[in-house]
């Protein structure tokens, strides 16, 4: 997991973005970037889903110079989607790690562990989302109990929409998390 390496045209964006940077910005990275970068999961992906900026008051910056349809956006193809609405257990923050230390001089990169990503993707439940979460569960020996856990203790009380449906997408996520485990084992 993880790698010293940041591939193009990442490095380059990242890099202008960084030295364009006046402060420390700290991003939370979720969606295919994180599953990619992070846990090696070989999907194209032309943003960086942010859950969170710290400062806060650096949205609105970061937006600007490196948003969808900004110039670096332009320049690289790529662009920061800062997340407006997403289902993050309440405690990710807890068990953030950084990516890429000390590649950038004040732009400072995390990602969620591979449980609250597979969980914030539980409430699109798109086929990707399902597929990521199926490389995130083969590739970290993923612990289901704590998956399901996690989701009733730090989740299910925040979804939107009757808690029964997110429920069900759960319960059926992890039987093919399960029976793919059967299906690898010896």
């Amino acid at each position: 997991m993880g790698s010293d390496r940041l591939p193009e045209p990442w490095h380059s964006f990242l890099t202008e973005v960084d030295v364009a940077a006046t402060q420390d910005i700290a991003l939370d990275c979720i969606g295919g970037f994180a599953v990619a970068l992070y846990y090696g999961l070989s999907r194209p992906t032309a943003d960086i889903d942010i859950v969170e900026v710290r400062p806060h008051a650096a949205k609105g910056w970061l937006t600007a110079i490196a948003g969808e349809g900004s110039a670096l956006h332009k320049k690289h193809k790529v662009y920061l989607d800062i997340v407006t609405v997403s289902s993050i257990p309440d405690s990710y923050e807890d068990r953030i790690r950084e990516i890429f230390p000390n590649h950038f001089q004040r732009l400072h990169l995390f990602v969620l562990d591979p449980i609250d990503l597979v969980l914030s993707k539980l409430s699109r439940n798109r086929d990707r989302d399902l597929e990521d979460a199926k490389h995130l569960v083969r590739s970290t020996a993923l612990d289901l109990n704590l998956l399901e856990s996690r989701y009733q203790e730090e989740l299910r009380f925040q979804l939107s929409g009757p808690p029964s449906r997110h429920d069900q997408t759960l319960n059926i996520w992890l039987e093919i998390f399960r029976e793919e485990r059967e299906r690898q084992s010896p």
